[in-house]
């Protein structure tokens, strides 16, 4: 389906009620709130506003759900289930498109490829991988067998952001899911409607009752503190901004849950002088303004080697005035609305502090856009900076990206580390050995060599530094998914 040109305007949308015990719940009308459409500014529904009442019950359906039938499903039993949650996404792909792109402000056919379709992988991903996972046993001098075996961690919170709503959603549940976990969910209040209907989509798939449970509301003195702190949550699992998650530890640290973290990330994207330029320029666009900057692996600080920065800036230049920028709905659109009127604000504040600290916009830096209304920004590039510049060191998470020149490979070595935080990094050059020696050195959980966004699901992500705690995919969504313990047998 290609959605009409103008259908940002009569696509339907969804009020989102909380979803516990396998229903659906109304909620009192003084404890709504407004989910507004960001390119448009108009009202979507409501939300339902929950907070430690709602977590209460949510918290309680999925701890007795441990003991209901759920526990007892073997490992191919609980494959069906999710192969069947990936299944019913992608016959519903169309409707969770639409619904991703009036809660996101993201373009149509990016919210279809990238957030719906990967979604449905992601389940279909860990239904197979569920069945190849093994345990570590040890023959001690035949004199004692050794072995371990996995059992679930129990009642997992999951608190996660509005970027990529349904993507990490299911990243995370997923394999939670997978492990005979029970989980309860709190969807970001900007962005709630496709894991509203994802609720839907897990008691279709079969999903025992308790199960799965979701939450709607807010973080601070709402339904994110509560789930946080809650004495009956076993672990958090969290994506977001870095402060977000220094609360959430703190909230969590009383009961020692266990804690995963994707927060954030300023990463560089390094340029030798002997890459493809071509190749460099089509990449960097994407890993500079896809879904509006608004994610966490961006490319936002992109260094280029002195033999090559000046064609490279000329071409970037020139290919970022020609993304097109405004309605989602309009299949000729690459460059939505970003979230909202707050984050709108905060990324234009750091377009108008670069100027203020001497900084050139060379391109971009106004709101975009022919219409009344909507959060539309240019992709912006900014050059004549310095790496004490704010706008190098801080996270903007919008259509922004700084260009420096170097001229060694210790000196972009330095400035790429010279961050708080260690998500991600790409290279770009020709030298094979440079790019194993710079890969190396690099400070960051994820580092692409001549590409970018390129995911084998079974391979680590996560973050260092202020980026996170832990990792995530494969068997490392497994190790915090579940408790392993030892067994020993006298022989």
């Amino acid at each position: 389906m290609q959605a009409a040109k103008d259908s940002r305007y009569t696509a339907k949308s969804i009020d989102c009620r909380h979803f516990i015990n396998g229903e659906f719940l109304n909620p009192n009308q003084s404890k709504t709130f407004d989910n507004i459409n960001p390119a448009t500014e108009e009202k979507l529904g409501w939300v339902a506003e929950g907070g430690k009442e709602e977590v209460n019950l949510a918290v309680s359906a999925a701890r007795h759900a441990l003991k209901g039938p759920w526990k007892s499903f073997t490992d191919s039993e609980r494959t069906k289930v999710l192969r069947k949650i990936g299944d019913l996404i992608l016959e519903k792909k169309e409707e969770l498109t639409i619904l991703e792109t009036l809660d996101t402000g993201k373009p149509y056919s990016l919210a279809m490829e990238m957030d719906i379709k990967r979604s449905a992988h992601n389940f279909h991903f860990f239904a197979d991988y569920i069945t190849t996972l093994g345990n570590e046993s040890f023959n001690q001098n035949n004199m004692a067998l050794h072995y371990s075996i996995r059992r679930p961690v129990g009642v997992v919170g999951m608190i996660n952001p509005w970027n990529l709503p349904l993507l990490l959603l299911t990243w995370k549940l997923a394999p939670c899911l997978a492990a005979g976990n029970t989980a309860v969910l709190k969807p970001a209040e900007l962005t709630p409607m496709t894991a509203t209907k994802l609720m839907e989509i897990c008691k279709e798939a079969g999903v025992p009752d308790g199960v799965v449970n979701l939450v709607h509301g807010f973080g601070v003195n709402s339904a994110g503190a509560a789930l946080s702190e809650h004495p009956d949550v076993d672990a958090i699992t969290f994506t977001g901004e870095t402060k977000t998650g220094t609360a959430i530890m703190k909230a969590a640290a009383p009961t020692l849950k266990k804690i995963s973290f994707e927060l954030g990330g300023k990463n560089p994207n390094i340029v030798f002088a002997d890459s493809d330029l071509d190749e460099v320029i089509e990449t960097t666009l994407k890993s500079s303004f896809m879904n509006q900057g608004e994610v966490c692996l961006c490319g936002s600080r992109i260094y280029v080697q002195q033999g090559l920065y000046d064609e490279f800036l000329e071409k970037m230049v020139l290919r970022t005035k020609k993304l097109k920028v405004g309605d989602p709905f309009d299949s000729e659109t690459e460059v939505g609305a970003v979230i909202g009127e707050e984050h709108f604000q905060k990324v234009m504040s750091y377009i108008d502090l670069a100027k203020e600290e001497g900084a050139r916009i060379v391109t971009g830096g106004r709101r975009a856009g022919q219409y009344e209304k909507g959060f539309f920004i240019e992709p912006t590039i900014i050059a004549g900076v310095t790496r004490e510049s704010r706008c190098v060191r801080e996270e903007i998470f919008g259509p922004v990206v700084t260009v420096m020149p170097f001229e060694t490979e210790e000196e972009v070595l330095d400035h790429a580390n010279d961050t708080h935080y260690g998500l991600g990094a790409t290279i770009w050059t020709n030298d094979l050995r440079r790019a194993h020696r710079v890969a190396s050195k690099i400070e960051a959980g994820i580092i692409w060599v001549n590409t970018w966004y390129l995911r084998d699901l079974r391979t680590p992500f996560g973050g260092m530094k202020h980026s996170g705690i832990g990792r995530e995919g494969g068997s490392h969504s497994f190790e915090f998914y579940s408790e392993l313990s030892n067994v020993t047998i006298k022989l």
